[in-house]
């Protein structure tokens, strides 16, 4: 597997390319900005995830990401930023981005956000996109409303139970409760509601 960073920051790609490498079994090619990540895929093809600092030179605003998607072969880009705004991230997404990364996100999470681009889904996080403040037809807690957004990134229990720092026991709590005030039949039923109604 490969996946392509390019950020104009030495320390962020350095470390969130360690942190892949550390919990993948992948090869981690960097670049410093727009024109050089555009060079690697040129020679070397598509990879299977190019991260993109939104910020970084060549970029552009959302230009740059709509010539690597263009340049991957339809194989997942995704935006890296530390401060674009919840419109960026809308606008990225519907442009055909695989995701939007703030890099404020802590590695644990950074990493199960890689995984599941690469497998084809589309990440962003959703307390970034809707807020706190954001309603659901359903009458969620703030806790469950967390624990259905794990689901929706596809995430365990086990999972989700270490990303809130909580036991699994109280996770499957969760879980029963949300899907029971949905009216889901299972956790699976529950993230393609959460889909349907605009909330993952």
């Amino acid at each position: 597997m490969r996946i392509l960073i390019a950020d104009d920051h030495h320390l962020v790609r350095e470390t969130i390319g360690a942190f892949i490498e550390a919990k993948m079994d992948v090869r981690v090619e960097k670049a410093d900005n727009l024109s050089e990540a555009c060079d690697i895929v040129e020679r070397d093809g598509a990879f299977d995830l190019v991260l993109l600092d939104y910020d970084m030179p060549g970029m552009d605003g959302l230009n740059g990401l709509k010539r690597m998607i263009s340049l991957n072969a339809d194989r997942p880009v995704a935006l890296l930023s530390g401060a674009a705004s919840r419109r960026i991230a809308e606008n990225a997404l519907a442009l055909g981005a695989a995701g939007f990364i703030p890099k404020t996100m802590n590695a644990r999470s950074m990493v199960l956000a890689v995984r599941f681009m690469v497998e084809g889904e589309v990440f962003a996080p959703f307390d970034f996109l809707f807020g706190e403040a954001e309603e659901t037809p359903w009458e969620l807690t703030g806790r469950e409303k967390d624990v259905l957004q794990g689901i929706c990134n596809g995430w365990s229990n086990k999972e989700i139970a270490r990303e809130l720092a909580v036991h699994e026991t109280t996770v499957k709590m969760h879980v029963r409760a949300l899907t029971k005030k949905m009216n889901a039949k299972n956790r699976t039923h529950a993230a393609m509601l959460a889909r349907e109604n605009g909330f993952a």
